[in-house]
């Protein structure tokens, strides 16, 4: 079984994603800030991190970079979820390593398509 990472500050939108994650038959951890989730990635490197974009500890632009600058870091699938939608913001985070980006609020169907199109079975 694949498994993802939810790096998520709000308790409820992390509940939300591990839900609709594990729905979509992931094994499923979750974190609220960055620091958090770069432990994780540091002791095993997970499939796919749904990342928010927006975190306390750790701006969501320098979790991905130091995910992608560790070993195995080119590994998982990076999908950020973010309330933002300049468009500036959005190409930083690609240029950065993200995969793709969702818009809050998301639902099941928004997050099974965009697996889809990434090449991540569901």
């Amino acid at each position: 079984m694949k498994h993802c990472l939810v790096v998520e500050d709000s308790r409820v939108m992390r509940t939300i994603a591990r839900r609709i994650f594990e729905e979509l038959q992931f094994d499923t951890n979750e974190v609220e800030d960055g620091l958090g989730g770069l432990r994780i990635c540091h002791d095993k490197m997970p499939d796919m991190i749904f990342l928010d974009w927006n975190l306390p500890s750790m701006p969501g632009l320098e979790f991905l970079k130091s995910v992608r600058g560790q070993p195995n870091g080119a590994h998982p699938v990076i999908l950020f979820a973010t309330t933002e939608n300049d468009p500036d913001e959005i190409a930083a985070a690609i240029a950065a390593g993200a995969d793709d980006f969702v818009m809050k609020p998301y639902d099941r169907a928004t997050l099974r398509t965009k697996l889809v199109e990434l090449g991540q079975p569901t």
